[in-house]
């Protein structure tokens, strides 16, 4: 008799407001999560992709951001991830998402120390808090997690808890969002 054996696959911790950032209801019927790296340029393009979704879906989407710097190619996505869990604690993390986003060709630390001084942000804590590694265990946590879910490249999407592979277009992304589960 022939024994059929299946890997167990883990199941995506969904994101919740104590653990992750959340952009809309937690409880909105559409859920994209992201494991990007502030670095990557893919990310970088994927950046108004996700700003289009959200204006169209608005209320009906719940998008969280996870870090997963891929610091063997991007050596300034440690601490940008830093940055922006630094900010976060000081209440203004999607803020700082932002322009970490929109200024990836200037992501060194004197940049970053910049763009806490723009949000108004206590740029010596949190350039403390980056240069000291206060949320690199966090941050850890969140590669991990991604990795066990076979994320090994950014952007890495999952669209209402399953892995997306597909396109990362507007268009693409917003059919997967409305697509029928199973």
């Amino acid at each position: 008799m022939k024994r059929h054996i299946t890997a167990s696959v883990p199941e995506l911790a969904l994101p919740t407001p104590e653990r992750d950032h959340i952009q809309g209801p937690a409880d909105a019927p559409h859920m994209l999560l992201e494991y990007g790296d502030y670095e990557c340029s893919y990310c970088g393009e994927a950046y108004p992709v996700v700003k289009a979704i959200q204006k169209r879906l608005g209320a009906r989407l719940c998008f969280a951001f996870r870090n997963f710097p891929l610091v063997n190619s991007h050596p300034h996505a440690q601490h940008a991830a830093e940055a922006a869990e630094a900010a976060g604690a000081q209440g203004r993390f999607w803020e700082m998402h932002d322009l970490l986003y929109e200024n990836q060709a200037a992501l060194d630390d004197e940049d970053l120390a910049g763009y806490a001084s723009m949000l108004g942000l206590d740029t010596e804590r949190l350039m403390k808090n980056v240069l000291d590694g206060t949320y690199t265990a966090k941050i850890r946590q969140e590669l991990r997690g991604g990795a066990r879910l076979g994320v090994n490249g950014t952007p890495c999407f999952f669209v209402n808890g399953v892995r997306y592979d597909g396109a990362p277009g507007v268009e693409d992304l917003l059919a997967a969002l409305s697509a029928e589960p199973g």
